[in-house]
């Protein structure tokens, strides 16, 4: 018989704004512990240098992570100039110093158009979380082991020079999924003659969630704290309520609405026999309700599959 994990069972998405100087896991574990969720995991690791965006999907919202992971995201960055690092940000050892030189904005925003605006191929750093036989690539970097990482081909959607100082400059960045932001300030650096490296990095939006909605973690204990006439149950209900629903990791899919019996067949893991309209990837709830099925894919035929469904066994 499966060990039942320990914790509650509670499910949602909270969107921390994730402090710098603690990994992401650190981060991770430390809403989980608050909430005393039996599960949570993150969607996409920020460096320990990296503030903002870390969404931690807690029960069930783990099982639509992977869209948030494969969402486009949205940075905020402050290159230092005229120093070049191993590991292209702040936490890396100096390997170049450079003077600055003259620069123009118009001179920046002209190569930032030219080398880093649309599909472009980068070589991510020999410090990321990407793997190599099963190891992460920081890792093998940190033990010395030389490893030829191969580019890949991301999308820039928008990059912006939000300013220009002497000895450094901001950039926004509105990117596809893995995009490394410290590869494009580095070979900024490097066309403009001087080097650079990441000073700071803040992730502000992933898929469908904003800034906005973020919270730190010195405002989620805050609510965790007891307060007069408060029991276990109050302070458990105040903290669900800065959750957001399972379905918004995925809202940016259309919604499907089905009849009670075609949500129940979908649950045995048969599919529906009725044709639909839409095609491909969908949120399925339960017509007339808030209930919350899961993703469903519709064939070129009209004939819906499940294929990630939320558990039918309540919350407590």
């Amino acid at each position: 018989m499966a060990r039942k994990p320990k914790g509650r069972r509670i499910d949602g998405v909270f969107l921390l704004d994730k402090p710098g100087g603690i990994s992401s896991n650190a981060a991770l574990q430390r809403v989980k512990r608050i909430y005393g969720a039996a599960k949570a995991g993150h969607t996409g690791a920020l460096d320990p240098l990296a503030t903002g965006m870390l969404p931690i999907c807690l029960g069930e919202a783990t099982k639509f992570s992977q869209f948030l992971l494969d969402s486009d995201k949205r940075y905020r960055t402050t290159a230092t100039l005229g120093i070049r690092t191993d590991s292209s940000d702040a936490d890396g050892e100096v390997i170049e110093r450079k003077p600055v030189p003259p620069l123009q904005r118009e001179q920046i925003e002209a190569l930032l158009q030219q080398h880093f605006s649309g599909e472009i191929e980068q070589v991510p750093s020999i410090y990321s979380a990407l793997k190599h036989n099963g190891q992460p690539l920081y890792k093998l970097a940190r033990k010395g082991v030389e490893v030829e990482v191969k580019p890949r081909r991301v999308r820039i959607y928008e990059i912006r020079l939000l300013a220009l100082r002497e000895q450094e400059l901001e950039l926004e960045v509105f990117c596809s999924k893995g995009t490394y932001i410290r590869s494009i300030v580095e070979d900024l650096g490097l066309l403009l003659g001087c080097g650079a490296h990441v000073s700071q990095l803040r992730r502000l939006d992933t898929g469908p969630y904003r800034e906005s909605m973020m919270m730190t973690l010195e405002q989620l204990q805050a609510l965790a704290e007891p307060r007069d006439g408060d029991d276990q149950e109050c302070i458990q209900a105040r903290l669900d309520q800065v959750l957001l629903p399972p379905w918004t990791a995925i809202a940016t899919l259309p919604a499907l609405e089905l009849s009670a019996e075609q949500a129940k067949r979908l649950q045995c893991g048969q599919g529906c026999s009725a044709r639909f309209d839409l095609r491909g990837e969908v949120r399925l709830f339960v017509a007339g309700t808030e209930h919350f099925i899961g993703v469903g894919e519709v064939s070129e035929a009209g004939l819906l599959r499940p294929k990630r469904l939320m558990s039918t066994a309540p919350a407590e």
